[in-house]
């Protein structure tokens, strides 16, 4: 048999027989003991609004606009 096989394998095997959990796990601190707030239903499309494609506007009078004033120029 392959040594590597059992190197990779024999860690999986020891690993498959532990039955108990080790002692610096927590039970209270499980996620599934936690509070979860309840779930209610809210559709998917509920809040879709219809929009239609526009034509751009002119990109040079809106990067003006944007752009820092040329004070003291």
């Amino acid at each position: 048999m392959n040594p590597s096989f059992l190197v990779a394998a024999l860690p999986l095997l020891v690993g498959g027989c532990a039955s108990t959990l080790p002692e610096v796990v927590d039970p209270a601190g499980h996620p599934d003991s936690a509070y979860a707030a309840p779930v209610s239903y809210r559709s998917p499309i509920g809040s879709y609004t219809h929009r239609i494609p526009v034509d751009p506007k002119p990109w040079r009078g809106l990067n003006d606009a944007q752009a820092p004033s040329k004070e003291g120029s």
